[in-house]
Formats: C-alpha cells, structure tokens, sequence
C-alpha cells in the first residue's frame, strides 16, 4: 500500500480512513518519523549541533552529574595544565558538591509539602442531590421556630437531618458545612480508589524522583496505564529517554506524540509482545540496534539489550452514522465505517463527528520492525469532552520557552565550575606554601663564649631558641669592635600566601552568593549562616522570600500529580469492569463504596473534579496559630474551636472557620449575657417577689400578731374589766361593809360619845358636886385650900375614870 504524506512532514497524511491508519505500514511510518527526528537529524529550536534525543541525553545526564557532585574534571584539568602537561600539579580534583546542597533544600522542601486529594463530583446527579441536601438545611434553618413547635405538638420530626441540633443553625455555617464536613458517598469511594493506585504503584517515591527532574533538568514526566493483571500503572519516565513534538506549552498539551526509548532484553520482548515468532526474534537479537541510541550509567553499551522505541500517536476518526427512519417516523442510527456514503436518492442520513485517538506503536530503533502497531485501549477522555482523548504521558516544565528548557541547576554550572577551580587554585597556594624559617650566622655564633671554655655551636643555639625563644649574643667582639652579629639567630619570614588565599577564599564566597541570588535559596532558607543580629520575622520573611522564588517547581510537581490523580478517577470504571482488578478495588476500600462505584459500571454519569488540597507550609501554619493565639487571648474562641482549625488543612477554610468560630462564640457569648441579665433580671423578680411576699407574710404575721395581740388586749382588757368590776364589786361590798362598820362604828362612837358627854356631864356633875360640898366643908370648917387638880384626878380615878393628860 502507498503511503501518502504531507509537504515538507516525514509523518504520514493524518486525512486517511481509520483502516488506512491501523495498518502496520502506517504506523512503521510514524515510528520512523519520530526515529528520523530525533535520531537522525537536528531538533528545531535545540540550540546545538546535535540530534536532539543525544543532546538531550547528554546533557541531562550533566545536570544529574553537577546535581551530584560528580562532574567531569577534565575542564578543569584543562585550565589549569600547561600544554596539556599536569606533572608538576598534585591536586585532589573531586568536585566540590556545592550543587547538591542547594538541589536537596529545594526536593526536600517540595516533598515535605503534603497534600490530600478531593474529589468533586460534577456531574448533574451529585450536583441534583448536593443541591437538595443544602435545600434541605437552609429549609429547616429558615422553618426552625415552626418545625421546632411542629415537633413538640405533634411529635413528628420535620427536619431534613436527624439530629437537628447538630445541623447547621445559619447560612454561614452551612456554607463551611458543605465545604469541609458534606461527602457524598461516591466522592469518598473515589477518593479511596485513587489513594489505593498511588500507594499500590508507590507514587510517594516515584513523586521524589519527579522533584528531582523538575529542580535538576526543568522537566519531568510521569505515566499512567491501564492492564488486565495490574489495573492502573503509574511509572516513573526519564526525560533523557523521552520523545516527544514540539511544544511551546509548558504542560505539552498540545503533543501529536510522544514516547520514550527502553533497554529491554530479548526476554522481555518475547513477553511483552508474545505475537513474535522464532525467526523474528533471531532477526532482533541479530540486529539489535544502533548501540548510539542508548547507554547505561557507565557510557558502556550493553550487548544483552535491545532499544525499543515505545511511542503514543494522536490523530482523529470520523465516528459515522447511518440514520434510518422507519414507517412509524422513527429514527434508527447504525454505526458506519468512515468511508460511508449513501447515495443521495437513498432514504438515508449521513451524521458523523470527529475524535481524538492514540494508536500505541513499539519500533525497534535502527531496524524498520514494528513490534507493535494497534488503536490504544481504554483510552481516557474527559467526561465533558469526549471527543478529546489525553496522552497517557504526563509532561511538565515550568521554563520552557521555544523548545527550550531551563533548570535550577542549568543556571548554576557555571558558577560551580569557578568554585571548583577557586578550590583548585586554593590546593595550589596551599602546596606551594613553606614555613617560616631562622637565619644563623655563624660569625656571631663563633664570638659568643658560654663561659664554660666552648663556644656556641648552631645546634645548641637552636635548641635553646626553639625551646625557650631566647638567644645569646655579643654586642662587641673578643677585640672590642662593634659586633655586626650581636643577634647571631634572626627569623625569616616567608611569603605563605595568605593574601592570595584570603582572595581566593572571597572569590569563593563570592560566586558562592552568587548561586543564592539566581536561585533565590538564601541562608535563611538553608540556615546555614544565620545573622544573629536579625530578627525572627526578618528570618522567616527572607526564608519566605526564597519559597516564593523555587514555588514554580512545586507548581510543577503539583500539577503532574493532579494529571495522574485525573487519569486514575477517568480509568477506575474500566478497573471495575475485569473481576481481578475489581476484587482489588474492594480489598482497598470499603464494601459500601465499592457498591457505589458499581453504578460506574453501567452508566456513566458522575464526573469527578481532582483538586490536590495542599497543607499550609510553615509560615501560613504560623500565621494562622498567631490568629488563632490573638483569639485565644481575647476569649473570642474555645480550646475546642481552636483544635478543631488546626486540623484544617486548608488555609482559606481555616481562616473562614476561625471568622465563623468567633462571630459564632460572639453570638454565644452575647446570648449568654443576655440569658444572665435575664436571669439575673429574673432572679431580681423572685427575689423582690420572695422580699414582696415575705414583707407581705410579714405584715400579715404584724397583723395576726397585732390581732391576737389586740385581742389579748381585749381579753386583758375584759378581764381587767371583769377583775376590777369583781374588785369594784368586792371593794364596794368591802367598803360597804366598811361603811357598815363605820357606820356602826360611827354610830357606836356616837352612842359612846354621847354616852361619855353624858357621863362626862354626869361626872362634871358629881365632880362639881363634890366640889361643892368640899368647898362647902371648907366654909363650914375653915379649912386650907383644896387642890381640886389633884383631887380631881383622884376623884376621877375612883369615879373610874381616866384623867386626860395633854
């Protein structure tokens, strides 16, 4: 079959029929454009007088060299040989690794950086529910005073959740609640499935070995595919061994092919391609290919193997369907091949789209053999594009420009190779180098007498200046003169060098800063000379600085591992398709979820957005602990809001919860105060209804008493009455029979006194009579006086009686 092919192209006309395209002739086609390219002739844009697949092995394999410290000496020996001639130099010409340094700050710093994988399910079924759920919730957040008196009267529960007090309470917090804590199920499984794949093909070490291509060649590249006895595959790909078309895109997407070059042994072959028959394979081991191709670590090549070519192709078919409509106004599509045409009076419809395919081709390099040639399976196509198919090589160099490709370490050589000859040149100073030395003269010496009879001899005048540091010597001769060699022992000082190696070591120290301003990796960033007068924040701020001028290469990295991650969740379905690689898939994650990824056996209809969400380095982890702290402080969140932030992983939701948390603890707080002056409020109300209703007992227990008080008064009162009307009564009867007895008595005394009237006269009477008769006698018989006091006491006395005596 003639091939036909396009103006000023080595590759074959892509405006073919699919079954043009599939046939080995074709595809052997392709392998030797892409082997013409890049073995046989000068890549565009490569910038050397070299074919590009040699000019890119040997100079990656240079970068790795410098990146290890183990670069060819022979430029050095070169500059500094004379005429080729090195006998005269004895030098130590290991490199000084001063690359290596700054190569493990920027991989280990990338590989501390930990990420976990999201998955977002797109697709308008997860989207339907998503939206139902949040529905949900921001109906019971709305409705919560009704549905809430719902559930006390009736007893139903018309919230959405079960638990509506752990259910969101506003729109706030049910906008962190769908980012952080909503998964659907099939987002988890997916989750799960792509964990398992990473970590089956060990993608934390092959992710190192990508660091190390991104800081050290500027590129690196990464695989995935797909088989029946391992399922998903990652692989690690070399650069130095990769082909590919030219690109200006950083992340080579716009690749019509790509490929890379193995060492593989006839046993492999026969393996991998079971297809190839005895006489073919002793044409192989035969001819086994141009040993220029490829070479092992020692630049030796290696007659057990044989160079395959293992290339992806991209191209189009025209899916073509035949539309029919039958007699009840149906319409019937039947797949066609492309070369379909219906002519045009029959009752027929042509409809055809165009897509992307890969054909995968294996070519043995230097001998026109295909080893294989054939449409590629279970090809990955984005859900929302599927008329575009993605290569199963991922590729990414951040500073490519016009085929171009810069490294960290591509900027540096130069510099490490003027370090290294500095260090060469200081190796040369040093053997050059001699002691100080003493000067002797032997005629002071001769003039000095020890005083024992022997002179100073020169071994004896060593010694003595060696060991004490003092010597002896004569001003004057033995003849008196002058002494020119009074000091017979004078040190010698030697030019050491020191002021050549003092500049070489600033040369050094020079071009080694100079690194660190291309690179961007200051001392802050590899502490190896921190200033002890700068401040903490300036530190960290310098260090930050350096993150930021290495941040493309994370960039890089990051963005090869989200590819893969994307390339794993589009090939999951064909894994659960074949029962070993699905019986996998449920050892690796949980029966529930494997049964929710089963609906991606029958229908296709999630789509799944990858994001790598990546932990805060250092520096964001400080800044948002210093909030934290700062609201800590303030009382504005509790021990439990702050654990609960620490364990975000990212940044912006952190610093969202911690806003939420506060204005949350904020609204707590405030209802708090609120419930504690309504309490407080409350308890003033008991508390002057307790001080109301005790004054009232009070007043009441006054009155009582004051009543009972009164009515003992009365009572009192009465029975005073009735005790002074009894004593009236008996006072009366006392005094009336007093007045009785007075009366008696009254009337007694008037009866006595009347009765001593009377007799008092009666005695008056006698007395007088008496008196009388006396004073009659006394006339009658002339007697003396008579006393008539005392004869009247006497007479009273007889009478009976008693005179009264004043």
């Amino acid at each position: 079959m003639q091939l036909q092919y396009t103006s000023n192209s080595s590759f074959p006309d892509q405006v073919v029929p699919a079954a043009e395209k599939a046939t080995l002739e074709y595809g052997l086609a392709v392998g030797r454009a892409i082997e013409g390219e890049w073995f046989r002739s000068y890549r565009l844009g490569a910038g050397y007088n070299a074919p590009g697949y040699a000019m890119n092995y040997n100079e990656y394999h240079l970068l790795r060299l410098y990146a290890r410290g183990e670069q060819p000496v022979q430029k050095y020996k070169d500059e500094l040989a004379i005429n080729g001639d090195l006998s005269y130099l004895n030098l130590d010409w290991k490199p000084v690794p001063v690359i290596a340094k700054f190569v493990d700050i920027v991989v280990n710093g990338i590989s501390q950086r930990n990420y976990d994988i999201q998955a977002f399910a797109q697709d308008p079924v997860c989207s339907r529910q998503r939206t139902e759920y949040a529905t949900g919730l921001m109906t019971d957040i709305v409705a919560k005073d009704f549905l809430n008196e719902a559930k006390q009267v009736l007893g139903v529960n018309a919230f959405s959740s079960e638990n509506p007090e752990a259910a969101p309470q506003d729109k706030e917090e049910l906008a962190v609640h769908l980012q952080m804590d909503f998964k659907q199920s099939v987002e988890v499984a997916e989750e799960e499935a792509i964990n398992y794949v990473l970590d089956k093909n060990k993608y934390d070490l092959t992710s190192r070995r990508l660091a190390n291509d991104l800081t050290i060649l500027g590129i690196g590249c990464v695989k995935t595919d797909w088989n029946e006895a391992e399922g998903i595959t990652v692989d690690y790909v070399d650069p130095a061994a990769l082909v590919y078309s030219y690109s200006d895109d950083p992340n080579f997407e716009d690749l019509y092919y790509v490929g890379e070059v193995k060492s593989v042994t006839i046993s492999d072959v026969k393996k991998q391609f079971p297809q190839l028959t005895d006489e073919e394979l002793e044409t192989i081991q035969k001819y086994p290919g141009n040993p220029e191709y490829l070479r092992n670590w020692n630049g030796r090549y290696d007659n057990l193997t044989v160079q395959v070519l293992y290339f992806e192709y991209k191209t189009y078919h025209d899916q073509v369907f035949k539309i029919k409509k039958n007699q009840f106004g149906l319409e019937k599509a039947l797949e066609k091949p492309d070369t379909f045409s219906p002519p045009e009076t029959d009752n027929f419809d042509r409809v055809s789209r165009s897509i992307q395919v890969l054909y995968s081709g294996a070519k043995i390099l230097g001998h026109p053999m295909m080893l294989k040639w054939e449409l590629a399976k279970n090809m990955t196509r984005p859900v929302a594009n599927t008329v575009k198919v993605n290569m199963n090589y991922v590729i990414c160099a951040p500073k490519l420009y016009k085929g171009r490709i810069s490294s960290l370490v591509r900027r540096i050589t130069g510099f490490a190779d003027i370090i290294q000859l500095t260090h060469l040149k200081i190796q040369q100073v040093l053997s050059r180098t001699v002691p100080d030395g003493v000067f002797l003269d032997m005629d002071g010496l001769a003039e000095v007498d020890l005083g024992n009879g022997t002179n100073y001899n020169p071994a004896e005048a060593l010694n003595m200046y060696f060991q004490t540091g003092s010597i002896v010597g004569r001003s004057l001769t033995q003849d008196g003169d002058p002494n020119r060699g009074k000091i017979p022992i004078q040190e010698l000082q030697s030019g050491s060098g020191g002021a050549k190696i003092q500049s070489l070591i600033q040369t050094y120290q020079y071009y080694l800063q100079m690194i660190r301003d291309v690179t961007g990796l200051n001392e802050a960033r590899d502490g190896s000379n921190p200033d002890k007068n700068s401040l903490v924040g300036l530190q960290k701020l310098a260090a930050a600085n350096s993150n930021t001028a290495t941040r493309h290469i994370l960039q890089a990295q990051l963005y090869l591992s989200l590819r893969i991650c994307e390339n794993i969740s589009l090939r999951i379905a064909d894994s659960l398709q074949y029962p070993f690689t699905k019986q996998a898939l449920k050892d690796s994650i949980s029966e529930y979820n494997v049964g929710t990824l089963d609906q991606l056996e029958t229908i296709n209809i999630h789509d799944f957005g990858i994001f790598l969400q990546l932990e805060p380095d250092e520096e964001e982890k400080q800044k948002l602990e210093e909030n934290i702290q700062i609201a800590l402080k303030t009382n504005s969140i509790t021990l439990e809001d702050a654990i609960d932030i620490r364990q975000v992983k990212n940044l912006t939701l952190a610093n969202q919860m911690l806003k939420y948390r506060r204005k949350k603890k904020a609204q707590a707080d405030q209802k708090a105060s609120q419930a504690n002056i309504q309490a407080q409020a409350q308890a003033n109300q008991q508390t002057a209804e307790k001080a109301a209703l005790a004054e009232m007992q009070k007043q009441q227990a006054l009155a009582e008493t004051q009543v009972q008080i009164e009515k003992a008064k009365s009572q009192f009162n009465i029975s005073k009455i009735e005790r002074e009307s009894q004593m009236r009564k008996q006072e009366m009867e006392l005094k009336f029979g007093y007045d009785m007895q007075l009366a008696q008595l009254d009337v007694q005394a008037r009866k006595d006194k009347e009765q001593m009237i009377e007799d008092r006269k009666d005695l008056r009477t006698r007395i007088s009579g008496a008196q009388q008769s006396q004073m009659i006698d006394q006339r009658k018989n002339n007697l003396l006086p008579t006393d008539f006091e005392s004869s009247n006491t006497d007479n009273m006395s007889d009478l009976g009686v008693e005179p009264l005596i004043p």
